[in-house]
């Protein structure tokens, strides 16, 4: 199993999502920003670089399954 950091950049955060192994999109990056925008995908900006907080990613993991069931 990975460590992630407690705050991951794009990348980082496809590898979480599992993004590569689910997606059939050309472009990860555009899977991330639909889910920013369409499902709240938790986000902070440090010197205009989008950042996401493992534990609100973890959250929001947890509360998208609550939703499903």
């Amino acid at each position: 199993m990975q460590n992630f950091p407690e705050l991951m950049t794009e990348d980082e955060v496809i590898q979480f999502l599992r993004i590569p192994e689910i997606s059939k999109a050309a472009n990860y990056r555009h899977v991330i920003e639909n889910l920013k925008r369409m499902h709240d995908l938790p986000c902070i900006h440090i010197c205009r670089q989008p950042l996401y907080p493992l534990d609100s990613v973890r959250n929001w993991v947890k509360n998208k399954a609550l939703l499903e069931e």
